[in-house]
């Protein structure tokens, strides 16, 4: 019991040195952190508390591996954190949250390539995409969304009248959003995000902790970031399937009209295709633009491609017009200017909606040359 009582003491020193209440130059801090985890490890063999400690210290050591580069090292940390927390969860809601949030941060350590540095998603077109993952880094992310998917069914088995165990999950949510994302699965992803956003709403109802509300303000407001750029990646079919599932917010749905109208829908068909009525998306349709980016390339001599200069290379605002409409008055101007290359040349045009990016997330694309007969006269929508 002794014994016990020095680890548990032990463990409270470093935590209160974790929360800043306490001094420790780097170098204690790595010190006692050994030594807590090693003073952890016989105890945790039968008692659950300490199981759990171990579990989170491990965590911790992940944590300051994965800050000083070292991702593998933080990665082998957790991995071992976790086995210990997944023994301790079933005895204490507070050690389920211990490992819940272990998982998450497993994930996001393990799809951590998937991401660029705005922690934006690398390549949210997938296996479309003309740039993508390696299959390692493809199955690192893959692992990453199956944690973060035990993450949240964790949270949901746990009493979800506490607010700690709402917020959990929300956030979970948010993880698993972002993970699915990373892998191109952009319908799944909005739809998590959207469950969270509910979640987090609801927590502003309830919730009477001003550091709660506080990040549950945070949160809506990275999510709606989330969404609309999420948005821009769906298709049609998954518009409407995200619409039937009550998974397409009212604040969004002149942005779903015109991603809609975008891809080439008729007023009428995004109207049927989100159960709108159709007067009303007419006017969604002139009240909303979007911003069409486009870049004409020309293929050099040595087969390098070239962009031509502005305007064949620029932006503009556009309302109630579809990619390809934009596209066609372009191509009319182009080949009509010196900066189209004369028979026999290749150039092809790439139209995005809000900014450039992979070739195939273009809503628009077309090659034009000898050799290009097959590509239909108007273009290939994305």
């Amino acid at each position: 019991m002794a014994g016990r009582e020095a680890v548990l003491r032990l463990d409270g020193e470093w935590a209160r040195i974790r929360a800043g209440d306490g001094f420790a130059g780097p170098e204690e801090q790595e010190r006692l952190l050994a030594e807590l985890i090693a003073a952890l490890r016989e105890p945790a063999r039968t008692d659950p508390e300490c199981a759990a400690r171990l579990g989170l210290r491990l965590g911790d050591l992940a944590a300051r591996r994965f800050a000083a580069g070292d991702r593998a090292g933080a990665l082998s940390a957790v991995e071992e954190g976790l086995r210990h927390a997944q023994q301790a969860a079933g005895h204490h809601p507070e050690y389920a949250r211990w490992y819940a949030r272990g998982l998450i941060n497993q994930g996001v350590w393990l799809a951590w390539p998937l991401s660029d540095a705005q922690r934006l998603p690398k390549y949210p077109l997938g296996p479309a995409g003309e740039e993508g993952p390696g299959p390692m880094e493809r199955a690192a992310g893959e692992r990453a969304r199956d944690l973060t998917r035990s993450a949240v069914e964790v949270w949901a088995g746990l009493d979800q009248q506490d607010p700690v165990n709402h917020r959990g999950l929300a956030q979970a949510k948010v993880f698993l959003g972002d993970r699915c994302a990373e892998l191109g699965r952009t319908e799944e992803a909005t739809a998590w995000a959207v469950d969270a956003e509910a979640g987090f709403r609801r927590l502003l109802l309830v919730s009477e902790d001003p550091g709660a509300l506080q990040e549950a303000e945070e949160a809506l407001a990275h999510l709606g970031r989330q969404l609309e750029l999420r948005l821009r990646f769906l298709s049609c079919e998954s518009l409407g399937r995200l619409r039937a599932r009550s998974l397409l917010p009212e604040r969004l749905l002149p942005q779903a009209v015109v991603a809609a109208r975008i891809q080439g829908a008729a007023p009428g068909e995004a109207a049927a295709l989100l159960g709108l009525d159709p007067e009303h998306v007419e006017t969604m349709l002139e009240v909303t633009p979007w911003l069409a980016v486009w870049r004409f390339e020309v293929r050099g001599p040595d087969g390098l491609w070239q962009p031509r200069a502005h305007p064949w290379h620029s932006a503009a605002e556009v309302r109630n017009r579809t990619a390809a409409d934009v596209a066609g008055e372009l191509i009319r101007g182009f080949t009509a200017s010196a900066a189209c290359p004369g028979p026999g040349g290749y150039w092809r045009l790439h139209v995005w909606w809000q900014e450039e990016g992979d070739p195939a997330g273009a809503r628009f694309r077309q090659l034009v040359g000898p050799e290009a007969a097959a590509t239909p006269p108007g273009g290939t929508p994305s």
